[in-house]
């Protein structure tokens, strides 16, 4: 059931999903408002609240009318979970601002698009562009590739941890948009998703590696199995850049559109796997 609920997931995203009306971090927003006080335990607290929830409405419909609205579910949960919503339209409008010129606009989406780790101050027009295609990168792990992850390794209970990941990375993008620096630290959600990260991040990298120039991307991606104080967006966007070395850096639409063509690549290298491994009876 994962594979055929995965692929019902990604057309459906690809189909409609444009705005937030399908999202996570969308319907979350209202839950997130009402939290003043930040702590690691509150956070932990509230993921485990998630995943309980989940769980139980995962249990109370198996077996129930041929696991038909099991899968139901299993298929609404997909759709809240995996796709990155508006923030494919905050590209799509980078790409229109910088093909009419529109340095301001243009502005306004890179900022959007590169909210959770920022750019470097004062770096030139190629650091710039580099930082953009890593933020891209990124965003299809955060949005894509790392919620497939969760569901696939889940297996029956895939749902419960893509819904635990999907909170976490809402509750990120959440304090990052909209509370300090120092509540995002006090909540202790980048520490958490680091931890959490370290596995999909080593899948994915893999994949970049094998893809691009292996010769140089290997022996990074073997150093990065034991370092484990590295942010897992560094350790991801530089095996990222060994595949995109030969790709522009200096045109301010093509660089991103490498970048998202790099991503989609990688995905579609992820769902052939799974789908591989679902057939000789690996997966469920």
């Amino acid at each position: 059931m994962t594979l055929f609920t995965m692929l019902l997931v990604i057309i459906a995203e690809r189909l409609f999903k444009l705005g937030e009306h399908w999202h996570l971090d969308h319907r979350l927003e209202v839950l997130f408002r009402r939290i003043k006080h930040f702590s690691m335990l509150r956070t932990l607290l509230m993921l485990a609240g998630v995943m309980v929830i989940t769980f139980l409405l995962l249990r109370s419909l198996h077996g129930l009318f041929f696991n038909v609205p099991l899968l139901v579910v299993w298929i609404l949960l997909g759709v809240l979970c995996i796709g990155a919503g508006k923030v494919r339209l905050h590209y799509h409008a980078y790409l229109k601002a910088a093909s009419r010129d529109d340095a301001h606009a243009r502005s306004a989406m890179a900022s959007e698009l590169t909210m959770i780790h920022g750019v470097p101050p004062d770096c030139d027009e190629r650091e710039f562009l580099r930082e953009l295609q890593n933020a891209l990168l990124w965003i299809n792990f955060r949005y894509y590739l790392a919620p497939l992850f969760w569901f696939v390794v889940g297996g029956p209970w895939g749902p419960v941890l893509l819904m635990g990941y999907a909170f976490l990375r809402a509750w990120q993008t959440w304090l990052a948009r909209y509370l300090t620096p120092h509540e995002r630290l006090q909540s202790g959600i980048d520490a958490i998703l680091h931890v959490l990260d370290w596995l999909p991040v080593r899948f994915v990298g893999v994949v970049y590696a094998l893809i691009g120039h292996g010769e140089k991307a290997l022996p990074a991606w073997f150093a990065s199995l034991t370092d484990r104080h590295t942010s897992q967006y560094q350790v991801l966007t530089r095996l990222a850049q060994f595949s995109l070395a030969l790709e522009p850096h200096t045109d301010k639409i093509e660089t991103p559109k490498a970048a998202v063509s790099m991503a989609k690549k990688t995905s579609f290298v992820v769902v052939v796997v799974v789908a591989l491994l679902t057939i000789y009876g690996t997966l469920v």
